[in-house]
């Protein structure tokens, strides 16, 4: 059975889809065979493959909605499968929240193909609604990217309530592995300061290594690729690369 992690914090702009990509393309370098699932009906993730989301007949809003297998829409990309999004997504909850079980969607389009697979990563949007919820009730664990800024932490504690009403309610073994520091800077104090709050105040752990802030992973969604393929030997990609080895089956 493969492992199910969602990436999710409600607050945009913290590297979520960045870390989603950039996990994938480490897991696959150690011949893991990988799925990525972009939930987010902007389709940053399928962007960031290289995948124009303008130009795909099917996604994610397909599955869901027309009940299409996701075996049809699944994209190869590399060494990475992908199930994109593209902004029809946005009108997919309307839809959503008029069927019995909505919560269930992705679970239920994923148990298909998911022992395909040995890792799956799911891109949550930037909120906590059904989209989100669907992302977590397919997990088996959450990832939550952090950027180490003051105000930053602050949507963790409403995540973490979420996850707790999931927990209750759609997936009662659903795990947080940690939070993962973004877009870090070890010149400053404020970075450390921001991940011992989250650790004290939360009481999750804060995966190792912090991922530097770096242009080069910035500029790595504009070239289709991620910052391992873009700048494999920045401190970035290496950061990345050591999260990814650590994402073993966990038992706490």
């Amino acid at each position: 059975m493969p492992t199910v992690f969602a990436v999710a914090n409600q607050k945009g702009g913290v590297a979520k889809t960045t870390t989603v990509h950039a996990l994938g393309v480490a897991l696959a370098e150690m011949g893991r065979r990988v799925l990525l699932v972009d939930l987010d009906p902007q389709g940053c993730l399928t962007f960031s493959v290289g995948v124009d989301p303008n130009d795909l007949p099917k996604s994610l809003h397909d599955v869901f909605v027309h009940r299409t297998p996701a075996a049809e829409v699944l994209l190869k990309v590399g060494d990475l499968h992908v199930l994109p999004a593209t902004i029809d997504l946005a009108g997919t909850e309307v839809h959503l929240l008029t069927r019995p079980g909505r919560e269930y969607a992705l679970a239920r389009a994923l148990d298909p193909i998911k022992n395909d697979y040995d890792m799956i990563l799911i891109d949550c949007p930037p909120s906590l609604g059904v989209l989100t919820i669907n992302g977590l009730t397919a997990a088996d664990e959450v990832l939550v990217p952090l950027q180490c800024e003051t105000l930053s932490h602050r949507g963790v504690g409403q995540l973490l309530e979420t996850i707790e009403d999931v927990r209750s309610f759609t997936n009662p073994n659903l795990k947080v592995r940690g939070v993962i520091a973004t877009m870090f800077d070890g010149r400053t104090r404020l970075g450390r300061e921001v991940l011992d709050d989250v650790r004290t105040r939360y009481g999750i752990p804060v995966l190792e290594p912090p991922v530097p802030k770096s242009v080069r992973v910035a500029e790595a969604p504009g070239t289709g690729r991620s910052v391992l393929q873009h700048a494999r030997r920045s401190a970035s990609a290496e950061a990345y690369r050591s999260l990814a080895a650590d994402l073993e089956p966990w038992t706490p």
